[in-house]
């Protein structure tokens, strides 16, 4: 199936100092290219990719998993840090799953780190059913569009494909095991009304990353997709001046 047009891959070509921005589960490029072009005016390398299984329907996606999302993101790291001195990650949501990975998995090659609203783990009362339902039924309604800032489509699918979640539980699960690998410089943007990401994560993940450079900053005026809501530039505006930070050592 092809990707929907508005969910392609985006990247831009720029200096030695590279940023790989990594979009949320059932999302798109679309909720995190803003992010990438405001950074692309500094003059650095951005690599926003399309995971697998996301941009076309919510049944493609079920036959991924979280090592295939990974693997892009991995794939796509790769590829900045062969034409990149420096590269960091950053990641909305699940996206800052991956981007926790690609930090626990390749340690000082990840320069820092840069999380918004991410995912370690759910409160849903029905995570516990989730192994059990994910074998006989396809989907859920779905999560996406959280956002508080009126006319915003984060290019998302309207159902939450249950295989794909509960391989999204074992990519928290490997998270969450290596988490004290976590020891870049960490900028950390939560949402104070989130309604798919409980602030029990970014708790968790501030309470056990092993990194010693932690900011967090609470977003007042925005929900989940907070990169498309009322605090984004606050958001691109902060992950430059980190990103300028730690260049400049």
């Amino acid at each position: 199936m092809s990707v929907i047009s508005h969910a392609q891959a985006w990247s831009h070509a720029g200096n030695e100092v590279g940023v790989l921005v990594l979009h949320g589960f059932t999302g798109s490029p679309t909720s995190v290219i803003p992010w990438g072009q405001s950074l692309s005016r500094n003059g650095w390398t951005i690599q926003v990719p399309l995971l697998p299984g996301h941009g076309t329907s919510w049944q493609d996606m079920n036959k991924t998993t979280w090592e295939d999302w990974y693997g892009e993101a991995e794939r796509a790291f790769d590829e900045l840090s062969a034409t990149c001195s420096t590269v960091f990650v950053m990641g909305l949501s699940m996206g800052g799953s991956l981007t926790l990975r690609l930090a626990q998995q390749r340690g000082s090659k990840v320069a820092g780190i840069v999380l918004v609203n991410p995912a370690v783990h759910s409160e849903r009362p029905d995570r516990f059913l989730l192994p059990a339902l994910q074998a006989i039924v396809g989907s859920f309604p779905g999560v996406s569009n959280d956002i508080a800032k009126p006319g915003q489509d984060e290019g998302a699918y309207d159902r939450l494909p249950l295989k794909a979640a509960y391989s999204l539980t074992k990519l928290w699960s490997a998270v969450k095991r290596d988490i004290g690998k976590v020891t870049q410089p960490m900028l950390l943007f939560r949402s104070a009304q989130d309604h798919v990401v409980e602030p029990s994560n970014s708790a968790w993940i501030l309470a056990n990353v092993s990194s010693a450079d932690i900011t967090e900053v609470v977003l007042r005026d925005s929900f989940h997709v907070a990169t498309l809501d009322h605090d984004a530039e606050e958001i691109f505006d902060g992950s430059a001046a980190f990103v300028r930070r730690i260049v400049a050592g």
